[in-house]
């Protein structure tokens, strides 16, 4: 561990601190380039635009580019540790946007007194990006930014703590059951967590064929439920109508968990109560609510993923957002909505069951891969994710209307 420490200090102070920088795109060497970089050219741009604002996508990058946004009151799973601590993980999703769909990301982090400080900060800088991610902001607060967000911004608005983790969740989910035997509207669900990641992960699914009322979510006092008095509105939409009040009561005959909480909350005894043949996503980082190895050893019948790399299935946000927002550039989308999302959903899905090239094999350091209990959701440096989910996000951006212009021809062929 104290290696990997070191080096991962090291990764982000040597050879220069930080790990994204701004490269030129045009020639820049001589007293002509100058001239029509700066003054008196770039004078010719401007009037075009002023004439007509869509022609910003003509002449700058702003169709190219996402600010990465956040208060750093979430940072993974280390907390409101501030703005500035966020800051090496906001470069790094730059570094993700742009290594997996050449995306030019910039990270901005703000400091703020109110919600609505934020709020106001962010709108009045969006009209400079084509897209932006919101990254590590705590829950409520985060509904609230993302929806006034939403409301007054006219670009894509995407926080990816939420909506980036359920579309994967989705995608592994749907695929597991399918392995499992088992059809997601009869499926009994127990989500442990009941922050953003767990809220969106559950409304995914039910958009993707779970019922509400098989879902039972836990907070730290147990099961959200119809009788308790001390719940948010966004906890409310997951009351459910129970006697049942601990993960014991909820766990029993349950055919999927999904653990977006802390670590080895999980015991051996509980997953042996579950139905037979379980779904079991435990995606607290770095610890999963349950070790794999005690997981396999109770139960033989189980497909798990986990948020590690370092074992099958991993529930890996990079499978989706450089994707969903490639895809919502290239055709200039207003917002991404649940279209674009479920298109996302069912793109990653497919291409875990679709015959695996040997660079993703070599890639990922494996002899063999298929459709199957230990592969349910494509590995992470695999190319046809750019291919396919951009596409699948683009197309239904223009199907659903939300597109200012329609696929650019022969779109990623």
């Amino acid at each position: 561990m104290t290696d990997l420490r070191q080096q991962a200090l090291d990764y982000h102070e040597l050879p220069t601190p930080g790990k994204i920088s701004v490269t030129i795109t045009t020639p820049a060497e001589t007293a002509k380039d100058l001239s029509l970089a700066y003054s008196p050219g770039v004078a010719e741009p401007v009037r075009e635009i002023a004439k007509n604002p869509d022609d910003v996508y003509r002449y700058t990058n702003k169709g190219n580019t996402v600010a990465v946004i956040s208060d750093g009151t979430a940072i993974l799973g280390l907390g409101n540790l501030g703005p500035m601590a966020s800051k090496p993980v906001m470069e790094g999703k730059a570094l993700l946007f742009k290594r997996f769909a050449n995306i030019d990301s910039f990270d901005i982090e703000v400091k703020h007194n109110t919600v609505e400080d934020f709020i106001n900060t962010v709108a009045n800088i969006a009209d400079s990006f084509g897209g932006i991610n919101l990254e590590d902001i705590k829950a409520p607060e985060c509904f609230i930014i993302e929806k006034a967000l939403i409301e007054r911004c006219k670009v894509p608005v995407f926080h990816d703590d939420q909506h980036g983790t359920a579309i994967v969740t989705a995608a592994g989910m749907i695929n597991a059951l399918e392995v499992q035997g088992k059809d997601i509207k009869f499926a009994k669900i127990v989500c442990l967590g009941a922050g953003s990641a767990a809220i969106a992960c559950m409304e995914l699914l039910i958009k993707c064929g779970a019922m509400r009322e098989n879902i039972y979510m836990l907070d730290r006092k147990g099961i959200v439920h119809t009788r308790r008095d001390d719940l948010n509105e966004y906890k409310k939409l997951f009351a459910n109508n129970t006697d049942k009040r601990t993960l014991e009561d909820a766990i029993e005959g349950a055919d999927v968990f999904v653990g977006v909480s802390g670590p080895n909350l999980l015991s051996a005894e509980q997953l042996e109560l579950m139905a037979p043949n379980p779904v079991v996503f435990a995606c607290s980082n770095p610890d999963p609510e349950i070790d794999p190895a005690v997981a396999h050893a109770a139960r033989n019948d189980l497909i798990m993923a986990t948020g590690r790399s370092d074992y099958p299935n991993q529930v890996n946000n990079v499978l989706c957002f450089p994707f969903i927002f490639r895809g919502a550039l290239d055709v200039r989308a207003k917002t991404i909505n649940d279209e674009m999302k479920i298109a996302a959903v069912h793109a990653i899905r497919k291409i875990a069951k679709d015959e695996v090239p040997e660079e993703v094999l070599i890639a990922s350091g494996s002899k063999s891969l298929s459709f199957g209990k230990d592969y349910i959701i494509p590995k992470p440096m695999d190319p046809r994710l750019l291919k396919q989910v951009a596409f699948a996000v683009a197309q239904a951006a223009v199907d659903s209307g939300v597109a200012k212009i329609d696929m650019p021809e022969n779109y990623m062929q």
